[in-house]
């Protein structure tokens, strides 16, 4: 039972001087009308991921009204004033929490979700991933991106880290397009060989910056017999001012090719350093990652099927690493961010045989938050529902047959929550999902489309199929 919410929800918590706000994320940056706002009224329960406004280190506040305004939050509180022109949203018996933070996915894998089920990493790459990418167009690139994107939405998924492999110009152009086109906010990591390596800044300047919600990253893969690679691509990074992002460690084999020695022969150990999947680290790795804060990358779903292994969040843990949740694309097959956080707790239960084995639900709720946020180096702008910070906010019907009846909330958002309990999805103030439906989009269209997309991309591979070979690294992924 949730205790001391009265007193914290007595007192509303105004707009003040909580966050910064860059230029960027000004009021109208996406084109919308400046200053009417938004109020979520009476929510069975507010879940603000700040310890600080609320109760207990989730920061619960129950039967609260939430005011968005200007693409902020504005105030998290009981009977607040309604503000003159606000949309009104009845919240009552519902959930409101931040909306998730997917650090890591591949959405352009949605062209082949299903697909080489019975492989593993290797097998995969070689029989799926390999053939499939390089024969997307761009205009069915966009049509693959936008797919995923409107689902991860729909699963509460606000923010998300897309690592996107070497393409072309127009393809890139196609795929941010999609990404924008969608609503999501995004950070784009963005990867290119050395003879086109130029193409980086190019594409952060004339395709990143210009989108309000975006922002990018170095997409690497640290290998030895890359080094050189993955050094510039750290230098590219370091010019930019932006994170680099990298595969490390998905597999045991992988060990082969050195890779936490070449991140830290480059330089690029420390905060500014993301790390996907990070699977099979020694101690004496886990206390370095520690150490230089390094963020990581959790991706349970894709991990178990394509049986990689199980990350040891309960060390890592131990030692304060930041550990964000990822679906990492295709493999996690579909995009459910509820499924993806029951696994993150369940595996470690299993591999234990210890129900009090970090994480907890607690801990994983926060993971797929504000955990988030920190992990990508954006827990100033979102992650939490902290007055000042902008309005990436989800809303959570319990009123369906897989949540109700009523227990304990907080537990069933992890354990029983599906895509189809979210209600609401606003990001940057924008509301993209109302009463469980995606607001201006014609889905069956994008569905349509997408069948269309792979039924080519199937063609093609008819015609062309290159022998699958084995590979301990690849760059594809």
């Amino acid at each position: 039972m949730l205790t001391g919410l009265g007193m914290a929800a007595a007192a509303p918590l105004v707009l003040g001087a909580a966050t910064r706000v860059r230029a960027r994320d000004r009021p109208g940056s996406d084109g919308g009308p400046v200053g009417r706002a938004t109020v979520l009224q009476n929510a069975s329960l507010v879940l603000t991921m700040d310890a600080g406004v609320g109760d207990g280190p989730l920061g619960a506040v129950e039967h609260a009204d939430v005011v968005l305004r200007d693409g902020a939050v504005a105030a998290v509180g009981a009977h607040l004033p309604t503000p003159p022109g606000a949309r009104v949203i009845d919240a009552s018996g519902k959930l409101v929490l931040p909306g998730f933070v997917d650090v890591h996915t591949h959405l352009w894998q949605s062209s082949m979700r299903g697909g080489c089920a019975d492989r593993d990493l290797f097998g995969w790459l070689a029989a799926c991933n390999r053939p499939t990418f390089p024969r997307i167009t761009p205009a069915d690139m966009y049509r693959f991106v936008r797919l995923a994107a409107l689902d991860s939405l729909r699963s509460g998924v606000t923010t998300l880290v897309d690592w996107v492999d070497a393409i072309g110009y127009d393809t890139t152009e196609r795929y941010v397009r999609a990404l924008t086109d969608t609503g999501v906010r995004f950070t784009y990591a963005m990867f290119q060989a050395e003879p086109q390596a130029a193409l980086l800044p190019r594409v952060k300047k004339e395709l990143i910056d210009p989108a309000p919600l975006a922002s990018a990253q170095i997409a690497t893969h640290a290998a030895r017999p890359i080094e050189g690679l993955n050094r510039l691509h750290w230098e590219i990074a370091q010019d930019l001012g932006v994170m680099l992002n990298s595969h490390v460690l998905e597999r045991a084999e992988q060990r082969a090719d050195q890779p936490l020695d070449v991140l830290g022969g480059i330089g690029a150990f420390g905060p500014r350093l993301l790390m996907n999947h990070a699977i099979h680290l020694t101690d004496e790795e886990i206390a370095a990652v520690a150490d230089h804060d390094v963020r990581l990358a959790h991706c349970p779903l894709s991990n178990m099927r394509l049986a990689s292994g199980v990350m040891r969040l309960p060390d890592l843990g131990r030692r304060g690493v930041k550990v964000g949740l990822g679906q990492d694309g295709g493999t996690n097959d579909s995009s459910d961010f509820f499924a993806l956080m029951k696994s993150a707790v369940g595996l470690q239960r299993a591999r234990s045989q210890d129900a009090g084995v970090y994480p907890g639900v607690e801990d994983v709720l926060r993971a797929a938050t504000l955990g988030g946020a920190e992990t990508i180096g954006m827990a100033d702008r979102i992650g939490s529902l902290t007055p000042g910070k902008r309005a990436d906010v989800i809303v959570i019907d319990p009123a369906t047959l897989n949540f109700a009846p009523r227990f304990d909330r907080v537990n069933q958002i992890v354990f029983n929550g599906r895509p189809e309990n979210v209600h609401a999805v606003f990001v940057d103030g924008r509301p993209l999902v109302l009463e469980g439906r995606l607001l201006d989009v014609d889905t069956r269209r994008v569905v349509r489309e997408a069948e269309e997309a792979a039924s080519r991309l199937r063609s093609a591979d008819a015609r062309s199929s290159p022998r699958a070979t084995r590979s301990t690294h690849s760059i594809f992924d």
